[in-house]
């Protein structure tokens, strides 16, 4: 006999997928700092990755550097906004759902190092050599960064897709056909 079980509520998928990211977030950050001191690095791939424990005041790519502060109130005012108004971001789709919930989890992973600590915590580094010997390679980020981008390369896609249409021809909810 199989039980017929009521699909997961979208607030509630997109809170456990908020909380679980939050966790890893703050897992993995606690790791390092636990086990790296601030500022080191650990070669794990030469010439293509480290492990490194930095402090970002600033948001990525370090702009806005030393406005901690400032960053961690707009991450808030912009976390409460995207939860008031959640219903304008695809939130009717199950993966606008999912990057909602991955948006959620990384803001309020960085926030709560903007508080805690006073600057964002990044450890993970990729990089390549050039031929001087000296290092290019992409800021260092941190799980909540990559839940971030993620969300929005997910949300860029779903805001791209064209309308559904009824038999009518017209999209659902009004408008003219494109």
């Amino acid at each position: 006999m199989t039980q017929n079980r009521a699909p997961i509520s979208a607030d509630r998928l997109t809170l456990v997928l908020a909380f679980s990211i939050l966790g890893l977030d703050q897992l993995t950050k606690w790791m390092v700092m636990r086990w790296m001191e601030f500022g080191a690095e650990k070669t794990i791939l030469d010439g293509f990755f480290k492990l490194v424990h930095w402090g970002n005041t600033g948001a990525a790519w370090s702009i806005f550097r030393h406005h901690n502060n400032w960053l961690a109130v707009f991450s808030a005012i912009a976390m409460l906004a995207l939860w008031r108004w959640r219903r304008q971001f695809e939130y009717h789709h199950r993966l606008g759902q999912i990057a909602l919930g991955l948006l959620f989890g990384g803001i309020v992973g960085n926030l709560l190092d903007r508080i805690v600590h006073e600057h964002v915590v990044d450890f993970l580094r990729f990089y390549w050599n050039r031929r001087s010997g000296a290092e290019l390679g992409f800021p260092a980020f941190n799980v909540a960064d990559s839940a971030i981008c993620t969300a929005v390369g997910i949300l860029l896609i779903l805001s791209w897709q064209a309308e559904p249409q009824t038999t009518s021809g017209k999209p659902v909810g009004g408008g003219t056909p494109k």
